[in-house]
């Protein structure tokens, strides 16, 4: 009976929802939007697993160079593949060459042919920035003949870069791992990896934080026009209905404007996945395919948004008086009581400290006392700050005449304005919390390098066949090149054969050694002995003037090696060792270009440093197109001050795509609110207009409507913030740390998205104040 009865009053309030007039249209469409804006969020991130799970698998299904596998055999089945990417202004360019043996070689995935030699088939991003006028020097670089497109299959995202062009000179080098041989595409042997605990907890709290502020906008949005609806349920109790029964009405126009917002969420989303293919958010592009939710998480969104939508309402209408002849809420409600809203994050804390200390060596971490521990303390901002809004409001007074309407507003709905910044505060106080979180854990996932970036910025190794005195000629003629430190580098020997000491030695003109070792002073044709290296110097009686040393000496097999002898000469010098540009101290013996005996560069491999033009963005590409003109196999390596673990890079990027798609949802959904308020006060606002109101006066006690509970909420939210932030670093066992540039930068987004919002919401309010909107029909 009781349910039948139930289904019942649902069923008139979702027909009131739908029949209400333009009055009940507005209100069911401005709920709708709200809550189909959370849905489409919601819908996003029960993608995102669907989503990492195809980026992964295309990845395995193509790998093709595996290292540390004993070389195959040619067949009729094998393919030969090299390694020919390159970078184009800070993206990666996969790239690989292919030369199959026979008429079985596997095809790589997504292409339907194998380019011949100077052909190639590019991804369909690369080919467009190749044929725009952007691409002409990654063109240089890839002058092949575009013969097709990689299809869907072959790559991990629809704006990847990617290429496979054809080659017939292919050579497989034991130990070289630039060119392989294989049978198949996919790892051969998968490993699993291990679970960093510290890297769980991370990515569990970026979803928690990223997830909440939703629920927040989608409680929020199911109260739009709560005034004017509970004074329509009090001509329902003049006819004959009772209390409960007018909660169940209202709790199904709720439920009515919640299935709209699903069904415009669902129409969202298909929006949003149609344009996903489209976009690039810090590097990271999926295929709309990829964007597939969990059948499972879907049908959760599904039933929980019309139940909360349901609660909230019934919830919200706990305190409120709905009599047949009006409202007890025009009243003064009664004050909130403190001890309650205290108790949610004290909870919280409650549930994390027992993991205070644990670090990643004490085992994983609770994933469920992490998820109830964050959750109510985040919680614990939108009980909080209604008591906060209305505790501070309640003690102003003095002031102008559009401070006081503020104010005076304030006070008899400060429920009304918490709920509109609530979203903003929980938002705000969670990328605080994340951010502490990061910048803590950020040194034991970050490796620094020792390169001095105000020396050089590019690096290479050159092939043998490649001469150091024609590759530095090249590149100290090539655009945005400014110096170039140019060095043949291996050891030298105390025996022809099976040496007892070897030691290392270094060849360049003077200018190059400079940045190598204090020099008395240089000529072409000197010598050095290095004192104060990193490695162990030469051994006793190596350096002594006169001993006969030996490049290139055998180790056991005669017909690779061809010992080239070198006499260390009597007016051999001394110097000291200094660090290079990548932060090494070199020790052995350096030498001039003319002190080197006729035979030894085959014992020798080349190396240049390059400093580029630091005020010229293309300088690295220059370089690059230069480095492949020479015949080298791979890119100069550019160098870079620290490099962080890509595990740990990958969640600090989710949380910025995240970040960002929240952010959009906080402005709608605030622009949505701010235009539900407006309209509410129209009549109020036209009365105030048709009584000599100045429209400034009554702009400006909107915007202290909407300054006052932001200035608040945000305060709160900082709070909060580096409370959970400090407890999340405790657990982690690390010090806790405040990184105050990045909380007064997320502080200060959260305010900027607010002033947007009513900026925007400035037009419509200076429509809505004419004295004809007292008109009534």
């Amino acid at each position: 009976m009781k349910a039948r009865q139930w289904s019942r009053d649902l069923g008139m309030g979702a027909r009131f929802a739908f029949a209400g007039g333009r009055e009940g249209w507005t209100r069911m469409l401005l709920t709708a939007v709200g809550v189909g804006l959370g849905v489409t969020l919601l819908l996003i991130t029960t993608a995102v697993p669907n989503a990492l799970a195809a980026r992964h698998d295309r990845e395995e299904a193509r790998t093709d160079l595996t290292y540390n596998n004993p070389p195959m055999r040619k067949a009729d089945d094998t393919l030969m593949v090299g390694e020919a990417g390159t970078a184009f202004h800070d993206k990666n360019v996969r790239g690989r060459e292919l030369q199959p043996e026979g008429p079985e070689a596997p095809l790589p995935p997504g292409v339907s042919r194998f380019p011949g030699a100077g052909e190639m088939v590019v991804s369909p991003a690369l080919k467009r920035l190749l044929e725009s006028g952007e691409g002409k020097l990654l063109r240089e670089r890839l002058p092949d003949r575009i013969v097709g497109t990689i299809a869907e299959p072959g790559l991990i995202g629809s704006q990847e870069l990617a290429f496979y062009r054809g080659a017939d000179d292919l050579v497989v080098k034991a130990g070289y791992g630039l060119v392989a041989r294989i049978d198949r595409f996919g790892d051969p042997h998968p490993t699993p990896e291990k679970t960093d605990p510290v890297l769980v907890l991370l990515t569990l709290v970026v979803f928690l934080v990223l997830l909440m502020p939703v629920g927040v906008f989608i409680a929020a949005a199911v109260r739009f026009g709560g005034e004017r609806r509970d004074r329509r349920l009090a001509a329902l109790r003049l006819v004959g209905s009772d209390t409960r029964m007018t909660r169940r009405i209202a709790a199904g126009e709720a439920l009515a404007g919640a299935v709209a917002g699903l069904v415009l969420g669902t129409v969202f989303f298909l929006i949003a996945r149609d344009m996903a293919g489209s976009v690039d958010l810090f590097d990271v592009s999926v295929f709309p395919s990829y964007l597939t939710p969990s059948p499972l998480l879907a049908l959760l969104v599904a039933v929980a948004v019309p139940a909360a939508a349901v609660l909230v309402t019934l919830f919200a209408l706990r305190g409120v008086v709905i009599e047949p002849l009006g409202v007890v809420r025009t009243a003064k409600p009664p004050r909130r009581r403190l001890w309650w809203r205290l108790l949610l994050p004290l909870g919280g804390l409650g549930l994390l400290s027992p993991m205070i200390g644990k670090g990643r060596h004490s085992g994983e971490f609770n994933q469920y006392q992490v998820t109830g521990g964050v959750l109510l303390l985040l919680v614990g901002v939108t009980a909080l700050l209604p008591w906060v809004v209305e505790t501070v409001v309640s003690r102003l007074d003095s002031g102008g005449v559009a401070w006081q309407l503020a104010v005076r507003r304030l006070q008899l709905s400060s429920g009304t304005a918490a709920r509109m910044v609530n979203g903003i505060a929980v938002a705000v106080a969670g990328a605080i919390a994340l951010q502490m979180l990061f910048s803590g854990l950020a040194g034991q996932y970050t490796r620094h390098s020792a390169n001095d970036l105000t020396r050089a910025q590019m690096g290479a190794t050159l092939p043998d066949e490649v001469p150091l005195a024609r590759a530095a000629a090249d590149f100290k003629a090539t655009k945005g090149v400014e110096k170039v430190y140019a060095y043949d580098e291996g050891f030298i020997s105390d025996r022809r054969e099976f040496a007892e000491y070897s030691a290392q030695v270094t060849i360049a003109d003077c200018a190059s050694l400079r940045q190598v070792a204090s020099l008395p002073s240089c000529e072409d044709g000197d010598s050095f002995v290095v004192r104060g290296g990193d490695d162990d110097e030469a051994a006793p009686g190596m350096s002594k003037p006169g001993s006969t040393l030996w490049f290139d000496s055998i180790d056991g097999d005669e017909f690779v090696h061809r010992p080239a002898p070198w006499t260390v000469p009597a007016d051999v010098k001394q110097a000291r060792s200094i660090k290079d540009p990548t932060g090494y101290k070199r020790s052995g013996f350096l030498l001039t270009p003319g002190a080197l005996p006729s035979g030894a560069a085959r014992g020798v491999s080349g190396h240049v440093y390059l400093a580029l033009d630091q005020g010229m963005a293309d300088a690295p590409e220059y370089a690059r197109n230069t480095a492949r003109r020479l015949g080298l196999p791979t890119d100069p390596t550019a160098w870079v001050s620290s490099k962080r673990t890509d595990t740990y890079d990958s969640i600090r990027t989710g949380l910025f795509v995240g970040a960002a798609c929240v952010l959009a949802l906080i402005g709608a959904s605030l622009l949505v609110s701010q235009l539900e308020q407006l309209r509410e006060r129209r009549k109020l606002l036209s009365s105030l207009i048709a009584f000599g109101t100045r429209r400034r006066t009554l702009t400006l006690s909107v915007l202290w409507q909407t300054a006052i509970p932001i200035g608040l909420g945000l305060a709160l939210a900082t709070t909060v913030g580096l409370t959970l932030g400090a407890v999340l670093l405790k657990m982690t066992d690390e010090p806790v740390v405040v990184d105050w540039e990045s909380v007064l930068s997320m502080t200060g987004i959260g305010a900027g998205v607010v002033l947007v919002v009513t900026l925007l919401s400035l037009p419509p309010l200076l429509k809505l104040m004419r004295p004809d909107g007292l008109r009534t029909e």
